[in-house]
């Protein structure tokens, strides 16, 4: 019995040490999220200066902090350098070939020309607009890459989104039957004018790769979380090799080499959706055509992922 009173004082050590030891780490713990919410805020500065641990990890994180901050003015930098040279590119290259194109023109319709004149003077015509599609094509491209393309997506009307694609000039040139079901009204989170531009390319796409006298069918479906935009075809179709490759840049392949492109219209187009929250899925089989399925979010959290 004579022992309780020591094991007692023990007892009470321990808990005094242990409250001790609490206190002290809720104070660091304190500290640490006091700093990392001023780091959050950017407005992270060190004021403890002393050989503590919490004071070097405080210095620590501040140089963490302006070699970052560092680092991002000059990418800022570089993205202007970018701009402004991408800016020049397209002013520059705009009229020359813009004069090409009408001076090509104009010989062609003169009079008294040979037939071999004629050729070559529209074979100029069309690959001055080949040139003239591949030039806006990349300034499209490294704008959206470097980021000063702003996708903003908003509520949008998915019927005035399809409404807006209009193939059917292209359809009828080739033969085929351009067929848009019925939309059920319904509301998705999307930038209107470059959403309409990435489903264009997916639907001219489909036109340029199905044969006469097939069709491309283009339809809606609502889920919960997405509204899906399909484009189906009948056209040459895909291995599933090559539709793991079709969003690349640059990717053709080789069985539509003879067609007009560049192979960055279907990069461009999941590039957009991406930004906006939304995914592209395709499934296709050689010579039995592809489907092209696009989801929109009809959540705005969903868009900010």
């Amino acid at each position: 019995m004579k022992y309780i009173p020591g094991l007692i004082l023990l007892i009470l050590i321990l808990l005094a040490v242990i409250a001790a030891l609490y206190r002290h780490t809720s104070k660091i713990l304190s500290e640490l999220d006091k700093m990392l919410d001023s780091a959050i805020d950017n407005t992270f500065t060190e004021r403890t200066f002393s050989e503590k641990k919490l004071s070097k990890i405080e210095s620590k994180m501040y140089r963490y902090l302006s070699a970052g901050n560092t680092a991002l003015r000059q990418i800022n930098a570089e993205k202007d350098s970018i701009k402004t040279l991408i800016a020049d590119i397209s002013h520059q290259t705009k009229t020359p070939v813009s004069n090409i194109l009408l001076y090509s023109q104009l010989l062609r319709e003169s009079p008294g020309l040979d037939d071999n004149t004629i050729r070559l003077a529209s074979q100029i015509e069309e690959q001055t607009e080949k040139l003239s599609f591949l030039t806006a094509s990349l300034i499209k491209l490294s704008r959206l890459e470097n980021g000063i393309i702003n996708v903003a997506p908003k509520e949008n009307s998915i019927s005035k989104l399809i409404a807006g694609l209009d193939h059917s000039v292209d359809a009828d040139a080739k033969g085929i039957c351009l067929r848009i079901e019925p939309v059920t009204e319904c509301i998705a989170v999307f930038d209107m004018k470059w959403t309409l531009e990435a489903v264009s390319n997916i639907v001219d796409n489909a036109i340029k790769y199905t044969p006469s006298g097939g069709s491309v069918t283009i339809c809606s479906q609502e889920y919960e979380m997405f509204v899906c935009i399909r484009i189906a075809d009948t056209g040459i179709g895909m291995s599933e090799e090559e539709t793991a490759k079709i969003f690349t840049r640059f990717y053709r392949s080789s069985e539509v080499s003879d067609e007009r492109g560049v192979g960055i219209g279907l990069y461009l187009a999941r590039e957009i959706i991406a930004k906006e929250g939304g995914y592209i899925k395709v499934s296709s089989k050689k010579g039995e055509g592809s489907v092209f399925s696009v989801f929109l979010p009809k959540n705005k959290n969903l868009s900010k992922l």
